[in-house]
C-alpha cells in the first residue's frame, strides 16, 4: 500500500520511468519508495546511492519523477498550453483547471505564467540526471547489461528535459555536464541561453547516446521505459522541429541575439536539417521494429455490422497497398480507447497510462460530463468525406442539416442515429473515432443503473438533452462538436459504470512516417549521413509509399507520384493529415508555431453551429456561425506567442538570462 500512494504522489507521466522499478520494494528499509531526497541529503549520503543497485534504480525513477503527466492536455495539472491554445477547439473556462486559454487570449505575462512553469523542475531534473550519467559506473552491484540500461535512461532522462524545455521556451541555457553541488547552486549559477542549434545539437547527441545504450525492446512489465526507438524518434521530432520555418532562416528574430553576437535563432536558412531529420526517421523505419496499428477487416454476420464497404475511390488490396483488408475504424479508433493493450499495439513507441483527468470536459451532462469542449468547425471540416473529397468540396445536399431519417452501425459497434444531420454522415472514418456531434450516440454498455443512460443520443440545442440541470447554465457544448477520441464504448463518468484504462501515445509510428515523408518534400538535394551509412532524397515513390500508408490506414484514398511531385500540393497534404491524424494530441500548437501558420490559424474567428437555437429549430442549429460572445472565443495571436514566457522570478535569479521577445513587465 506504501509503494502505491507513493507513486501516486508523483503522477502518471513518472511511470515510464517507474513501472519496471515496482519490483523493486524498500519497506524492509523502513524508506518510502522513491523518497531518495530524504537520506541525500549531503554528499556522504548521496556517496552511498551508488553503492547500492535499489538506490541507484531509486535515483533515476526520483529523476523521472520531474517530468510531467503529458496526457493531460486540456486539465489541471496539464504541462503545455497546447491542448487549449491551438485552433481545435475551446472552452467556456479559463480559469486554473483549463488555463492554455490565458494564452489564446492573452491573458499570460511574465509576472503570471498561469502554472506553465516547467522550467525550475526541468533544471532539478537535469542535475540529476548529470549526476546519475557521472556517477552509474561506480555502483558494482550493476551487470554490465543493466550498466547500459541504466546510463541509457540517465541519457534519455536528460534530453528529455531538454527537449521538454526548448518546446516551449526555445533556446535554453546547456548546463555543464558536471552536476552541481544542490539544486540551490543550480538556481543561483548564471548561464546564458545557448542557440536554439546548439541545444538541437546537444539534445540530439544526448538521445543518440541514449539509443546506443537502450534495449530495442522491453518485456511486458517494463514497456513504459524508453527504448532505442523512443530515443531517436524524439531526436527526429527535433530535427524536424529545427529544420521548419520558426527556426530555419527565421529573420524575424534577427535582433535577438546571445552576448558574443550569435543569434538565438539561425539566420540562414539550412536546407540540410531536413535531410538530418528525414536520415533520422529512415534509421527508425529501417529498424522494423513498429508498424501502424490495424484491425482485421470484420465480416458482416446476422448478428454483427461489419467493417464498411470501402468507397471505389480507395484501393482494396490488402494493407499497406489499400485498405481491402482492415477495419480503418478500428484500427485507428483502438489506437487510443483503450480496447488494445499496448503491448499488442506495435505503433506505440513512447506512452504512458493515460490520465481521465480531461475526460468530463467531453461528456454530456446526463453522462456525468460538463461537454464544455468545443471542438471548432475548422477542425470538423478538415476531416474528409469518405470517398476522400475535401468537405468543402461535398454537395450541399451533402452538407444539409436535414436527417438522414436511417440508422446505421459498422465496425460492430459503432451506431449512427437516424438523426444525425447530412453533414455528420459518410465522413471518414478518423471523424467517427475523433469526433462527438448533435445526435451522436455513447453507447456506456458498462452502465449497470436503471435510468436510460446505454446508447445516449447526445444533442447540443439550447434545449437539449446535454444541457446542465440547475440554474445556472454553464457547462455546455459551445460550438456544437467534441472529442471523443479517448473514449471507449463502454465508457461512462457514473458510479455505477466504468471507464477503460487508455493508454496515451507520447509517440508512435505514424508520426515517424508523416514526419519523413514532410522532410523529404522538403528537401532540395540528397543528404547522407556518414556515420550511420544513410543516404535520403526527396524520393517520390517513398513519399508516395508511406504518405499512402497513414491515408490507407484511415481508409482514405491514396495520393499519386503527381500530387508528391508538386511541392506546394503535397505540402498542403502533409500539414491536413498532421492536423487530422494528430487532432488532440499535443501536436497542433506545436505544429502551427514550427510553420509559421499561427497567425493564420489563430486570427480566424472562432466558428460553430448555433447552439443558441432549440430543437424545433434544427435548420438554424446547424447554421455555422461566428462565435466571439465569451471570453475564450475572443482569441488572438501576437508574434510573442511563438514562444511562452520564461517567469519572471526565474529572470531574477539569473542575470544573463534574456526574456523571450515580446514579453515584458
Amino acid at each position: 500500500m506504501m509503494m502505491k500512494l507513493s507513486l501516486a504522489k508523483f503522477g502518471k507521466l513518472a511511470l515510464p520511468m517507474i513501472a519496471g522499478a515496482a519490483i523493486f520494494s524498500l519497506s524492509s528499509c523502513g524508506e518510502s519508495f522513491l523518497d531518495i531526497d530524504s537520506y541525500i541529503n549531503d554528499q556522504v549520503t548521496i556517496d552511498s546511492v551508488f553503492t547500492s543497485k535499489t538506490r541507484v534504480l531509486q535515483y533515476i525513477n526520483g529523476a523521472a519523477s520531474f517530468l510531467p503527466d503529458e496526457s493531460k492536455i486540456i486539465s489541471g495539472g496539464s504541462y503545455s498550453p497546447s491542448g487549449l491554445a491551438a485552433d481545435e477547439a475551446i472552452v467556456p473556462w479559463a480559469d486554473w483547471n483549463h488555463r492554455g486559454s490565458y494564452l489564446m487570449i492573452d491573458e499570460v505575462s511574465v509576472n503570471d505564467v498561469k502554472g506553465y512553469d516547467i522550467w525550475e523542475n526541468m533544471f532539478k531534473g537535469i542535475r540529476k540526471a548529470n549526476i546519475l550519467i557521472q556517477r552509474i559506473p561506480e555502483c558494482t552491484e550493476l551487470t554490465d547489461l543493466e550498466q547500459r540500461d541504466y546510463m541509457g535512461r540517465a541519457y534519455f532522462l536528460r534530453a528529455y528535459f531538454y527537449y521538454s524545455l526548448m518546446r516551449l521556451y526555445g533556446p535554453v541555457p546547456i548546463l555543464p555536464d558536471t552536476p552541481f553541488a544542490s539544486d540551490t547552486q543550480a538556481d543561483v549559477a548564471s548561464y546564458e541561453r545557448s542557440s536554439y542549434d546548439d541545444c538541437v545539437e546537444y539534445v540530439c547527441k544526448n538521445f543518440e547516446k541514449a539509443a546506443e545504450l537502450l534495449p530495442v525492446q522491453r518485456e511486458k512489465a517494463f514497456l513504459y521505459l524508453p527504448t532505442r526507438g523512443a530515443a531517436l524518434s524524439f531526436a527526429a521530432r527535433l530535427r524536424l522541429y529545427d529544420a521548419s520555418p520558426l527556426f530555419n532562416g527565421n529573420t524575424y528574430y534577427a535582433d535577438w541575439k546571445r552576448t558574443d553576437g550569435t543569434p538565438f535563432i539561425a539566420q540562414t536558412e539550412d536546407n540540410t536539417k531536413w535531410g538530418k531529420a528525414a536520415a533520422l526517421y529512415k534509421r527508425i523505419i529501417d529498424m522494423g521494429r513498429y508498424q501502424l496499428n490495424t484491425v482485421e477487416k470484420i465480416q458482416t454476420t446476422s448478428r454483427v455490422a461489419g467493417t464498411l464497404p470501402l468507397p471505389s475511390t480507395v484501393s482494396n488490396k490488402p494493407f499497406p497497398n489499400g485498405a481491402g483488408d482492415i477495419d480503418p475504424y478500428k484500427s485507428y479508433k483502438s489506437i487510443f480507447d483503450g480496447s488494445i493493450e499496448p503491448e499488442h499495439n506495435k505503433e506505440l513507441i513512447y506512452f504512458c497510462p493515460r490520465s481521465d483527468a480531461d475526460d468530463w470536459t467531453f461528456y454530456p451532462n446526463p453522462l456525468g460530463g460538463i461537454n464544455g469542449y468545443s471542438v471548432t468547425i475548422d477542425m470538423v471540416d478538415s476531416y474528409r468525406m469518405a470517398d476522400g473529397r475535401q468537405y468543402s468540396e461535398a454537395t450541399d445536399e451533402e452538407k444539409s442539416w436535414k436527417a438522414v431519417g436511417e440508422g446505421k452501425t459498422f465496425s460492430e459497434d459503432y451506431v449512427l442515429a437516424p438523426e444525425r444531420a447530412h453533414r455528420d454522415d459518410n465522413r471518414e472514418p478518423r471523424y467517427y473515432a475523433s469526433i462527438g456531434f448533435n445526435y451522436c450516440v455513447w453507447p456506456c454498455t458498462s452502465y449497470t443503473g436503471t435510468e436510460a443512460k446505454k446508447n445516449f443520443v447526445a444533442t447540443y440545442y439550447k434545449d437539449g438533452n446535454s444541457q446542465p440541470t440547475g440554474t445556472v447554465k454553464v457547462d455546455y457544448n459551445r460550438l456544437g462538436y467534441t472529442c471523443k477520441k479517448y473514449v471507449n464504448q463502454e465508457d461512462i463518468m457514473n458510479w455505477q459504470g466504468s471507464r477503460k484504462a487508455k493508454t496515451y501515445p507520447m509517440m508512435r509510428y505514424a508520426e515517424i512516417l508523416l514526419g519523413y515523408v514532410e522532410a523529404m518534400n522538403e528537401m532540395k538535394s540528397p543528404y547522407t549521413d556518414e556515420e550511420n551509412h544513410v543516404t535520403v532524397s526527396r524520393d517520390v515513390e517513398q513519399m508516395v509509399y508511406y504518405f499512402n500508408m497513414i491515408r490507407y490506414r484511415a481508409g482514405l484514398p491514396g495520393i499519386t507520384t503527381a500530387d508528391a511531385s508538386d511541392y506546394e500540393k503535397m505540402k498542403r497534404l502533409i500539414k491536413q493529415e498532421w492536423k487530422v491524424e494528430f487532432a488532440f494530441e499535443d501536436h497542433r500548437y506545436y505544429d502551427l508555431r514550427r510553420w509559421k501558420d499561427a497567425p493564420e490559424a489563430m486570427n480566424k474567428p472562432v466558428m460553430g453551429l448555433d447552439v443558441s437555437a432549440k430543437s424545433a429549430e434544427r435548420q438554424r442549429f446547424y447554421t455555422v456561425r461566428v462565435w466571439n460572445t465569451e471570453k475564450t472565443m475572443k482569441r488572438l495571436f501576437k508574434n510573442k506567442m511563438y514562444f511562452y514566457p520564461i517567469p519572471k522570478v526565474i529572470l531574477q535569479r539569473n542575470a544573463r538570462l534574456c526574456q523571450n521577445p515580446g514579453w515584458t513587465d
